[in-house]
């Protein structure tokens, strides 16, 4: 039985957290293989782009703008997912220019190219990936993470953490035609794997959302909102699916989500909705009635009270700024 309970877990925490990294992101992975020898620093602006590091050789130093510094060596993990601004190098208060300082552009604008910074000092070999994300709506999930996420080497043994950082290695080890593409994949993987080894390993007592994914009854009735989020759902079905009376679930969701079951529900309707637009050209009444909606009209207004924006300016706003980004390329 408690083997299968633990299956059931790491089910729906994967498919959660999958979930929401898939709604949130614009466009794809870009990243630089950074070959430093020592000494050496880069600082990194605060920024709406969630980056991830991977300490491919050697190991280097972490500091998050205000919090404590982190050494990371090689085989680690950092996922700084709320994009805070940070400083990287050989060893604490050594002096950091900003990448664009350094290298004459920003990190999205130098994927795929390698990084240089030559000392005479130990060398370093970092693969950086940045990921931007969609600033609204903004999921509560992501405001619930620390500002970094740091996952070594010894804790991922054994999971598809550690599957994913051996293939990256051995694919920025052996260069050739391809590999551009197949890195790009591989911190794809990575963003989630790293997410989910997180929160997998967060003790129970937390609270917040890794205590909500790891609950056996508010994890499951997470999965089925992200799964079916057009369902006319209600706290009773839910309750009734996960098995836990009603107002005992009821409490236990607001508790660890911060958010009654029908007020996430709809944050998760909108953030579907608005990849929806973003991603294709379905009419309204299609997306609408995708996330629960019989009322174009009932969409569009909940859809601007949570975002901001009516859907289609929403829409409207995003295709011409991926046609100015096409333009510049």
């Amino acid at each position: 039985m408690a083997v299968k309970a633990v299956g059931r877990e790491r089910d729906h925490v994967a498919d959660v957290v999958g979930d929401i990294v898939a709604a949130l992101r614009r466009g794809g992975v870009v990243y630089g293989r950074a070959l430093l020898r020592a000494p050496w620093g880069m600082a990194f602006e605060s920024r709406s782009i969630a980056t991830i590091y991977v300490v491919i050789a050697g190991s280097c130093v972490l500091a998050p703008d205000g919090g404590e510094a982190l050494q990371l060596a090689k085989g680690d993990v950092a996922l700084l997912p709320s994009g805070a601004g940070h400083v990287v190098s050989d060893a604490p208060g050594r002096p950091a220019p900003t990448v664009r300082e350094l290298f004459g552009a920003d990190l999205e604008e130098l994927s795929a190219t390698d990084l240089v910074i030559e000392g005479d000092g130990p060398e370093t070999v970092l693969v950086c990936g940045a990921y931007l994300f969609e600033p609204a709506p903004r999921h509560p999930f992501i405001a619930s993470l620390p500002d970094v996420v740091h996952v070594t080497a010894s804790q991922m043994r054994g999971t598809c953490l550690a599957a994913a950082v051996d293939l990256l290695t051995t694919e920025v080890d052996h260069a050739g035609r391809g590999t551009p593409a197949v890195v790009a994949s591989l911190l794809d993987l990575l963003f989630t794997y790293t997410l989910r080894s997180w929160f997998l390993g967060q003790p129970d007592q937390l609270v917040g959302w890794a205590h909500a994914l790891h609950d056996p009854a508010v994890g499951p009735a997470l999965a089925l909102l992200h799964d079916d989020p057009g369902k006319p759902w209600t706290v009773e079905a839910l309750a009734h699916a996960v098995g836990v009376p009603r107002a005992r679930f009821s409490r236990r969701f607001t508790s660890t989500t911060g958010h009654t079951p029908m007020e996430y529900l709809g944050i998760w309707r909108m953030t579907v909705a608005a990849r929806l637009l973003r991603e294709g050209q379905a009419p309204l009444r299609q997306i609408a009635r995708k996330v629960g909606y019989d009322s174009e009209f009932a969409f569009a207004r909940a859809f601007k009270r949570v975002v901001g924006h009516a859907p289609g300016r929403y829409r409207a706003m995003h295709h011409r700024d991926e046609g100015a980004a096409d333009t510049r390329r």
